[in-house]
Parts: structure tokens; C-alpha cells; sequence
């Protein structure tokens, strides 16, 4: 009985899926740093679909206006943009986050951002930098592996063993970002346990040589972990043990006022 509800329940699935969709956000997804301009063939090898398939979804795209064709390459038109705005529009979290990160960023000098979790990845939701030379170049959008940061930890901490199941399976630790990135899913394990121990994060060189970075959890009405706070320094400037002593405490206050103001009790 058992087995015949849960095929029914995937046959449900199924139908309810809509190939092209997917389809169409492969190909946007294929134009990065190294795709800026692709051809049609270039679109196809990234995404692993036919020629003929990509031609037509670039053509769609181009008539609703989120591609431009030229001389056989392909770009993504500023209407992409409004994607990102749309869901700042219908999440009131980067705005709220605003206050509290300028109050760090002006209590600190060192730049702060907000993080929140979308499968392996911590993305940028919002972000306040101060003028320094750093080889990360992050902008709101940004995606960086959740296993080795501060953020990506604090979001992990918290989250269901489900999840942390999932970027482990994920993380691919044998390709070290740093000579210090932990290297194993019983070591991210270990550290989720300190994080929850102490209620904040710290991780140093491990997401990059010289990144030096803290970060703190933000909760909701409910008091689920909605989001990460958090605010990064370099190595040439500070040590990890100094960075935690002047920062920490002080990030997990702002993290925590920044919970009340979505609802969560104190």
C-alpha cells in the first residue's frame, strides 16, 4: 500500500514538473565571469542540452528581453536584475538588515554582510563594504560554499540534520579553497557543534588565504535561523583571536537586535 502511494505521489510530481523551465534557467545560469558573451554552442556544452534547444530558449529569452544576441554571442540584459529586485520587494529581511549592517560597518570599519542558505551555497542578500583591496570580489548574488564560512556555518548550525546532510554530500572536500579548509565532514561537524556552543562563528584562511571572518545567527517570529549576520577582516590587519575578542560579542548583539526586529523574542 505503502509503495503504490509514494509512486502515485511521484507520478503527482512528475506531472506537475515543467522541463522547460528548468530548461530556460540553465541557460541563464550558464553565462558567469568566464560566459560573459557565449555562443549558442558554448551555451550548449555548459548546459548539456541540444543546439536546437538552446537556440530556441535564447530566442524566447530574447523577446521577453533577458538576452541580447550580436555577431553570434549571446548576453544577459539589465532586466535580469529585476529578478533579484522582485525578491528584495517580497522579503523584507535585506531591507531590515540595512540599519544593522551599517552599525557594524561604522561601529567595526570592516565590512558586513547578510547571508542566507540556498542548498550548498550561502548567497549574499545584502551587503555593506568598506573601501579595502581584498581578491574576493562579493556583491549581493554572490554564492560561496556554506562549509567554509562563517556564515555557511552559523545557517548549518541550526539547520536539520537533513540539510547538513546535503551540503556535505555536496561540499566536495577533496578540492581544498585554502590549505586550512576543513577537509572532511566529521571536521564540519565538530565545528557546527562549536558554533551552536558558543552561539556565533568564527573561520580564519579558510575560505581564502587572509579572510578573516565572524558571523552571527538571525532568527525569525518562530526562532528559526532565517539568516547570518556577519563581518569580515583581513589577516594584515588583525589575528583571529583579536578579531573575536573586539568583534563577537558585539556581532551577536546586533544579530540579536536584528531578530526582535523580525519578531523574535529576546
Amino acid at each position: 500500500m505503502t509503495d503504490s502511494t509514494d509512486e502515485a505521489a511521484r507520478t503527482d510530481r512528475d506531472r506537475d514538473y515543467i522541463q522547460s523551465i528548468e530548461r530556460g534557467f540553465a541557460v541563464l545560469l550558464a553565462f558567469d565571469a568566464s560566459r560573459p558573451n557565449p555562443t549558442l554552442a558554448e551555451l550548449a556544452a555548459a548546459t548539456e542540452l541540444s543546439r536546437p534547444a538552446v537556440r530556441r530558449i535564447l530566442l524566447t529569452l530574447q523577446r521577453l528581453g533577458y538576452v541580447a544576441g550580436s555577431g553570434g554571442r549571446w548576453s544577459l540584459t539589465p532586466r535580469v536584475l529585476s529578478i533579484g529586485q522582485h525578491y528584495t520587494a517580497s522579503h523584507s529581511l535585506a531591507d531590515t538588515a540595512m540599519p544593522h549592517l551599517l552599525k557594524i560597518v561604522e561601529s567595526v570599519h570592516e565590512s558586513a554582510s547578510l547571508g542566507v542558505l540556498d542548498g550548498a551555497d550561502v548567497v549574499y542578500a545584502a551587503r555593506v563594504p568598506v573601501r579595502r583591496i581584498m581578491s574576493i570580489n562579493v556583491s549581493v548574488g554572490t554564492r560561496i560554499p556554506a562549509y567554509a564560512t562563517s556564515m555557511g556555518r552559523v545557517l548549518l548550525a541550526w539547520a536539520s540534520p537533513d540539510v547538513v546532510d546535503s551540503v556535505v554530500a555536496d561540499a566536495g572536500f577533496g578540492r581544498h579553497l585554502t590549505p586550512t579548509t576543513v577537509s572532511s565532514g566529521s571536521d564540519l561537524e565538530r565545528e557546527l557543534a562549536i558554533v551552536r556552543s558558543r552561539g556565533y562563528a568564527l573561520t580564519s584562511q579558510e575560505l581564502e588565504v587572509g579572510l578573516i571572518s565572524l558571523a552571527a545567527p538571525v532568527r525569525d517570529a518562530t526562532g528559526v535561523v532565517v539568516g547570518a549576520l556577519a563581518c569580515s577582516s583581513s589577516s594584515a590587519r588583525t589575528t583571529p583571536e583579536a578579531f573575536e575578542s573586539d568583534v563577537a560579542q558585539f556581532l551577536v548583539e546586533v544579530a540579536a537586535e536584528f531578530s526582535t526586529d523580525l519578531g523574535a523574542r529576546r
